[in-house]
């Protein structure tokens, strides 16, 4: 199945049904007084994640979802039926967007908790809403109100514990080969990796969490090199990142040079994301001396004003990878406990959440435009081209 991590839809609640306007009529009973009932509500539409979901190419082919609409009311006073409400299903980890306003209206994270995207139309009143003692007759209804009607963007990141990130070629991919069960693309040539990957790290007994292993970045990513920043945003969600730095580079390329521009695009695509906890891991050691390893350390404490710990591995021969691991799950263990023991450790990262949703929207957006931008200037070189030959 593709993998598709992005998807506008748009979504109607249904309109509420029209009041009645109707007069008791039988045989033998004059002025039989009015008996118009109210409409029904309309619909609402409501999202819902579904853990048995993995992609938004659903809603790629389908883009429009509309709840019912109420029933109008009728005579002896009978009450139009309600509309009913609309589920749609989406993948754990979805963020719904209001397109115009850019509103954050729900963050997905938590399976099987419906939240309401757009509200269901208001009932109209029927004329024995309105009969008093000076107004026997009334011939007054009141129209069902028109259900709410809403563009939204889906943006689908991934719930993953530790995210890896890196340039092409730095072993992401095999780093999570050698600590799960996961088995994605390794090849010796720059981004096999595609699309995220997802691998569980197990360390006994309930004693685990998740890895996401998402394509390499390169300089330039901000302006659409590359795969650039589409999926970038699968890191959002991470506790902390896991940033890999290869220690000898197959293009030669300096390893430090590597190391900054991959916080120079990070902090171009979020701020906020930019901020988050992120550990420093020298991967290939396998393939230097000790003197140049210890070199290669000093170098990136210095240049990067790395004032913490820089870890070890080789991911191919799984050098240094348990001691990673345990430390790995001992932090994320600390967070867990902190996360329900803190209620303001559990506000502060609710507000981050929404700060990158809406800076993630805009990064992606402004590459859509330079790719756009890019292509409509190649077009127009390549149609002087065709003039100046003509």
């Amino acid at each position: 199945m593709k993998f598709v991590d992005e998807a506008e839809i748009t979504v109607e609640a249904g309109n509420g049904g029209n009041g009645c306007l109707s007069f008791r009529r039988e045989k033998y009973i004059e002025r039989g007084g009015p008996d118009g009932g109210d409409g029904g509500d309309g619909g609402s539409v409501f999202m819902q994640a579904d853990a048995s979901l993995n992609t938004l190419v659903d809603f790629r082919f389908q883009p429009r979802y509309r709840a019912q609409s109420g029933q109008g009311g009728q005579g002896r006073n009978c009450t139009g039926r309600g509309g009913e409400d609309l589920l749609v299903r989406v993948p754990v980890g979805t963020t719904v967007i209001d397109v115009n306003t850019e509103e954050l209206i729900a963050d997905l994270n938590v399976a099987d908790k419906p939240v309401m995207v757009a509200k269901g139309g208001f009932h109209g009143l029927g004329n024995t809403r309105f009969k008093s003692s000076t107004n026997r007759a009334p011939r007054k209804i009141t129209k069902g109100s028109p259900g709410e009607v809403r563009k939204l963007q889906l943006q689908l990141r991934l719930v993953a514990d530790v995210g890896l990130l890196g340039f092409p070629n730095a072993g992401k991919s095999t780093l999570i080969r050698s600590v799960s069960a996961a088995t994605p693309k390794v090849a010796d040539y720059p981004f096999t990796t595609l699309v995220p990957n997802l691998g569980v790290i197990s360390l006994g007994m309930e004693r685990s969490f998740v890895m996401a292993d998402i394509p390499g970045l390169i300089e330039g990513a901000s302006e659409g090199a590359g795969l650039g920043f589409r999926f970038l945003k699968h890191l959002s969600r991470t506790r902390l990142l896991l940033h890999l730095v290869d220690a000898l580079p197959a293009d030669g390329s300096n390893p430090v040079d590597n190391a900054e521009q991959i916080i120079t695009e990070l902090q171009k695509f979020s701020p906020t994301l930019a901020c988050k906890e992120r550990w420093l891991v020298i991967n290939k050691i396998d393939l230097l001396d000790a003197e140049s390893l210890q070199q290669l350390k000093q170098e990136l404490h210095s240049r990067l004003s790395w004032e913490s710990e820089i870890h070890e591995i080789s991911a191919l021969n799984k050098a240094g990878c348990v001691p990673l691991c345990e430390a790995l799950m001992q932090s994320i263990e600390a967070h867990r406990v902190k996360l329900l023991d803190d209620e303001d450790y559990r506000e502060g990262l609710l507000q981050k959440e929404a700060a990158m949703a809406f800076e993630i929207r805009r990064s992606i957006e402004s590459t859509k435009t330079s790719r756009q931008q890019g292509d409509d200037l190649i077009e127009g070189e390549l149609s002087d081209d065709e003039r100046d030959h003509e």
